[in-house]
């Protein structure tokens, strides 16, 4: 199993929106290199789900239940989208600022490109933010 962060501003689709739908889709990443991670996605990888704007948090974590397929936003054909599920949330947040303040964590995605809102996410570093939210995985 592969693991991710994927990032959402809360006024556009939170956390909780997420947990009342039960299931959405991805989908409106433009960015090439997001994109390339939501079609190496695999059904039954899970991902952070991160508050971006004021937040700044790891807020729940979300199962992928379907793969890549065509973002239908996207006139070009270009882009993807894959579907997800809520699986549980993170009892104490993790926030940016605890994220860049761990040595272990310097090599994070989103440490290094902020900016990208799909990122992989190393098994250890995963282990280690699950352990910091209070998250019993």
């Amino acid at each position: 199993m592969n693991h991710w962060l994927m990032k959402s501003e809360p006024e556009s689709y939170s956390w909780d929106q997420l947990v009342a739908d039960k299931r959405t889709n991805w989908s409106g990443v433009r960015n090439h290199a997001a994109a390339l991670n939501l079609k190496a996605m695999k059904k039954g990888d899970r991902a952070f789900f991160y508050h971006s704007g004021e937040e700044r948090a790891v807020v729940g974590i979300c199962e992928i239940v379907k793969e890549a397929y065509p973002d239908p936003g996207d006139p070009a054909g270009r882009f993807v989208q894959v579907d997800v599920t809520a699986i549980e949330p993170v009892p104490k947040p993790v926030t940016l600022a605890a994220v860049k303040a761990e040595p272990k964590l310097g090599e994070m995605r989103l440490v290094k490109e902020s900016r990208l809102s799909v990122s992989p996410v190393a098994a250890e570093a995963w282990a280690l933010i699950c352990k910091m939210g209070g998250v019993k995985g």
